[in-house]
């Protein structure tokens, strides 16, 4: 199994830790979502390292060994997206293919979109795991009362007291959602949400982003008024959504290739939203056909 470089990388006025294993040109940037960190992407990791990729993973900002800057400001979006665009320019002199899962897939997305602006284009590939594209979700979360109900704990997450709760009794509320996932992989995220400011950190996603569902005292996603020719992707895309994601529903992919023309979706009934852990040689194997040449 290839070796795993820990490295740190001044990236966008911040500090961050990044996995890197493999060498090459070609660099496949992984990027992971919440409450995780770098090493939701070990098995693929090794897996693409071992066919000639580099391979990079880092703790994206607020998360375990990568700096934590205070203020929710900090966690907007133009931030978000400047780090990956900087960790890009540092391992890859050209284009790279970004795979993302959940908060790192939000990120992704809207790199994508970006690049899709631009003339000249440094994303390849992009594989999204489990994460809704910005217009599908803000309009699922306008409109559709199963996903507005099953995306309810962002609201608990936007709470001042969240760190609290979350907190308590080593973590339990979280843990609940790894149960079935290897105890020596609960033991790691422990430690890494317990990084100072770490969880804060992590939270602080949820708090600056303006999709969130809406309550009696707040219109949440419904202030808002998205038009999708704002949020096209015209990068080569691939979708990997395991259906039992009981947070982020399939309604999430309809009308997606409205906003993604060059989409492949590909559905795992029997998955969750911890399809990287549940169903890694899938993953991997899809991965690797979409960005065969």
């Amino acid at each position: 199994m290839p070796q795993i470089e820990h490295q740190y990388v001044e990236a966008n006025g911040i500090r961050l830790h990044c996995a890197v294993a493999g060498s090459g040109s070609k660099l496949m940037l992984f990027l992971h979502g919440f409450p995780e960190f770098w090493a939701a992407w070990r098995k693929p990791m090794a897996h693409f390292a071992a066919r000639g990729w580099l391979c990079v993973a880092p703790d994206l900002r607020g998360y375990n060994l990568s700096d934590k800057p205070e203020g929710v400001e900090s966690y907007r979006a133009k931030h978000l997206m400047a780090d990956v665009l900087a960790l890009g320019a540092h391992y890859a002199s050209g284009k790279f293919t970004l795979v993302a899962h959940d908060w790192g897939g939000a990120v992704a997305w809207a790199v994508a979109i970006g690049e899709s602006q631009r003339a000249e284009r440094r994303i390849s590939h992009l594989v999204m795991i489990n994460s809704p594209h910005p217009y599908v979700f803000w309009r699922e979360l306008s409109s559709n009362p199963a996903q507005q109900k099953a995306s309810e704990y962002m609201n608990v997450f936007r709470l001042p007291k969240a760190e609290r709760v979350l907190s308590e009794n080593g973590y339990a509320r979280l843990l609940t959602a790894f149960g079935h996932l290897e105890p020596a992989w609960r033991a790691e995220l422990v430690q890494a949400w317990s990084q100072p400011g770490a969880l804060t950190g992590g939270l602080n996603y949820y708090r600056a982003s303006p999709l969130y569902p809406p309550t009696a005292d707040d219109f949440g996603a419904k202030k808002l008024r998205f038009e999708r020719k704002d949020f096209m992707v015209r990068v080569p895309t691939l979708v990997l959504w395991g259906e039992r994601d009981t947070a982020l529903l399939t309604g999430c992919l309809e009308g997606l290739g409205e906003c993604v023309p060059d989409l492949k979706v590909v559905r795992a009934p029997d998955a969750s939203h911890w399809i990287v852990h549940e169903k890694p040689d899938l993953v991997c194997s899809e991965i690797e056909k979409f960005v065969a040449p």
